[in-house]
């Protein structure tokens, strides 16, 4: 790998100042630091990457972040990336495996992982790594290195992964053995208590619970929407009529969701 390692891609997101902290999901977060790995999986503006953020700033465990994108798909290239993150947080890992995969012929990815199980099982203290937007990834080798990670993964590490779909990753066989931690649409959800603080923040509204609840339901707590639904109400005039006219076909979900969802089918 001849190019230079872009830094803020392993940088975890600052979490937002006026964002709804979601006690109950960093609750099932802590919780799921028992397992192996923690998967949150749904489609697109769910609040994923910032529900991680905010977990994080709460937390005292050494965390290693890591942003995919379409070019990790390169063998090398993700697992570049992947020590890069991990060296972030514990500076003297896997120097020899660095090197290793700079040089002109780097090494098969089942060495490389094997090299650094054994290094991550020498380790004093846990840490986490988190793959956010695993779904940028569309590739079999990379999935079989993080599967052999997955299945001789040390007590050392805790690996969250981020991503709109499922991979193929052995999460059935994780699940049987109680080691697999997740969190889909139905738990990132916003409930009715969580939408009127969102409303207050963002808005700085102070809605009837009747409103509340029926925008919740329209949106389906869909934590994107309803950001939209409250960047909609700056300025309106009567709030309560306007959310219940509020739909999918409003123009700023649509703006939202052929940027973020259509144009990356």
């Amino acid at each position: 790998m001849s190019t230079p390692l872009l830094a803020t891609k392993l940088y975890c997101p600052p979490p937002q100042s006026n964002s709804v902290l979601r006690h109950r999901l960093i609750a099932q977060l802590n919780g799921g630091l028992q397992c192996n790995l923690t998967l949150i999986a749904a489609p697109a503006g769910f609040g994923k990457t910032t529900l991680l953020s905010q977990w994080l700033a709460t937390s005292a465990r050494p965390t290693a972040w890591l942003t995919l994108d379409d070019s990790d798909s390169e063998p090398t290239r993700f697992l570049v990336y992947l020590l890069a993150a991990m060296q972030a947080v514990v500076p003297q890992l896997g120097g020899g495996v660095m090197a290793a995969l700079l040089a002109p012929q780097p090494p098969p990815p089942a060495a490389t992982v094997t090299a650094l199980i054994n290094e991550l099982a020498a380790l004093q203290h846990p840490i986490t790594l988190v793959l956010d937007d695993y779904h940028r990834v569309d590739s079999r080798p990379v999935d079989q290195a993080i599967s052999l990670l997955l299945a001789h993964q040390p007590p050392q590490l805790h690996l969250v992964i981020a991503t709109r779909e499922d991979s193929q990753l052995p999460l059935a066989r994780l699940r049987a053995k109680r080691q697999l931690s997740e969190l889909r649409v139905a738990d990132l959800r916003f409930t009715p208590a969580e939408t009127a603080d969102l409303l207050r923040r963002a808005a700085g509204l102070g809605l009837s619970t009747e409103v509340v609840t029926a925008l919740e339901r329209r949106t389906e707590g869909w934590a994107a929407g309803l950001q939209l639904a409250a960047l909609s109400l700056r300025g309106q005039q009567d709030a309560a009529s306007f959310l219940r006219s509020f739909s999918g076909s409003h123009r700023f979900v649509l703006d939202y969701l052929l940027e973020e969802v259509l144009q990356q089918q």
